[in-house]
């Protein structure tokens, strides 16, 4: 059985995000994967947004639950961070004791990519970490490893997951 990627990332607000998700599968079945998109669920609408927001949720948390692996789009979102769903997800499968592989395409350490003094500073006076890691070290210090692209990303997660224990019984 071929290893469950869930494919994390803010490619899903995408004007072409079944189109792009679609790639990201075909992406991984060249690598011998299955991949897992959010907009594989039909989640029909509920009488109010809020009831549709938690049955997204709820259908998303059970794909984490069901993979056996993340590929996490960690590019910047609407600022200098990843998604903060993403970075959910990314969690969610690291607590469950599921390998996550990141892709963005900015390697620079957080001090190089964030404007600060001498004293290490942001513009509103917050502390730029300096562990010269690319992302917050709570993403940096829990993923399998990272790549420039999800292109150069699934073959080596494929790679990583072939050199660990089987996945499933």
């Amino acid at each position: 059985m071929s290893p469950r990627i869930y494919l994390a990332g803010f490619d899903l607000f995408r004007r072409d995000a079944i189109a792009r998700g679609d790639y990201l599968k075909r992406l991984c079945q060249a690598q011998g994967l299955q991949g897992l998109y959010p907009f594989d669920q039909q989640v029909p609408a509920q009488p109010t947004p809020e009831q549709t927001a938690w049955l997204i949720c709820q259908e998303n948390m059970q794909l984490i639950r069901d993979c056996d692996a993340m590929l996490a789009n960690l590019n910047d979102f609407r600022g200098r961070e990843p998604d903060s769903g993403t970075a959910f997800e990314v969690g969610m499968a690291i607590a469950l004791g599921k390998p996550v592989w990141a892709w963005f395409d900015t390697p620079a350490t957080l001090r190089e990519q964030v404007p600060h003094d001498a004293d290490g500073r942001d513009a509103e006076g917050l502390l730029v970490e300096d562990f010269n890691l690319p992302r917050n070290l709570m993403l940096a210090c829990t993923w399998a490893g990272h790549s420039r692209s999800a292109e150069d990303a699934l073959p080596r997660l494929a790679a990583y997951l072939a050199q660990q224990p089987p996945l499933r019984q």
